[in-house]
């Protein structure tokens, strides 16, 4: 008996200093990252300041003009747009597959969301641009009066809106079918509807869930690149309506870091880019956590 409660003892110290070791390791390969970044920008930020780099629009590389404001507002311009397109969908659609949709719907409804985050980003692309370039070239930017290629900022936007709908669905869905029954049964017992039951208990309850959903698909979103390469355009200015072209960040290091690494100071401008882009990320990241924590405690 004794034998048995030291092995045991000693596999709970074994788990332990195991999974410690595994979640130190997941810190020390982000500030590996962070440190590496750093390192290979220091070229571009001793030559240039900050602001010259953030605030400047012109970008010619080979002439030493290296301006990222047209990529930092392409980024966070088509990430803003798939997010208004992809979060009132996807919402609707958890609510629907939790509370509406019965058994046998809901069989056949979520393998074509397995199938839809299964597929790669390539596949997004190439649908983009044989059905949603020569929607928006053809039909809708006609209808107001504008010309356009069909590569443009609402076409990255749509597309990449449908590349997080499966994450998002899948979190929402499970966050709001995991609110209690009994609060659902409560609530319609003093006479509400099944409608302002969601809309008052079951959302509020989940809504920290939600927003974590929102969180990881937008992540998603600001770090995609080749989908997006592929449909918005590529064009280094200021977009300046949904029907222009963009060039978010991840594009531009896509586009450039193989053919560009003979060039000491454009490889260090596209690592300061590669920079920028995980701030951006992490800032969000951070800031979604600080509302998450502020409305559990509201909720509590």
């Amino acid at each position: 008996m004794e034998t048995r409660t030291r092995i045991r003892l000693l596999l709970n110290l074994v788990v332990k200093n195991y999974s410690f070791a595994v979640s130190f390791f997941t810190i020390v390969i982000l500030l590996l990252v962070i440190v590496g970044l750093v390192l290979k920008s220091l070229p571009i930020l001793k030559e240039y300041s900050i602001a010259d780099l953030l605030f400047s629009s012109n970008w010619k590389p080979l002439k030493g003009s290296f301006g990222f404001a047209p990529f930092i507002v392409s980024t966070i311009y088509v990430t803003l747009l798939s997010s208004f397109i992809a979060i009132p969908v996807c919402l609707l659609v958890a609510i629907f597959l939790s509370e509406y949709c019965g058994k046998h719907l809901r069989s056949l409804i979520v393998p074509f969301i397995d199938i839809l985050a299964g597929l790669p980003s390539v596949i997004f692309g190439i649908w983009g641009i044989i059905i949603i370039v020569p929607l928006i070239r053809d039909h809708l930017a006609p209808l107001f009066g504008i010309q356009t290629t069909g590569y443009c900022l609402l076409t990255g936007g749509i597309v990449l809106a449908i590349m997080v709908f499966p994450i998002m669905i899948y979190v929402m869905y499970d966050v709001i079918r995991l609110v209690p029954i009994e609060l659902r049964e409560a609530t319609l017992s003093l006479g509400a509807t099944k409608w302002e039951t969601i809309k008052l208990v079951v959302l509020r309850k989940a809504m920290p869930g939600i927003i974590a959903a929102i969180v990881l698909g937008v992540s998603r979103a600001l770090g995609e690149t080749i989908a997006v390469l592929m449909v918005v355009g590529n064009v280094v200015a200021m977009p300046k309506s949904l029907f222009a072209p963009a060039y978010p960040i991840p594009a531009l290091i896509a586009n450039n870091y193989g053919e560009m690494m003979s060039v000491p100071t454009y490889e260090s401008a596209l690592m300061f880019s590669a920079l920028l882009l995980l701030v951006v990320i992490m800032v969000f990241n951070v800031g979604a956590q600080r509302l998450l924590a502020r409305i559990e405690k509201n909720n509590s």
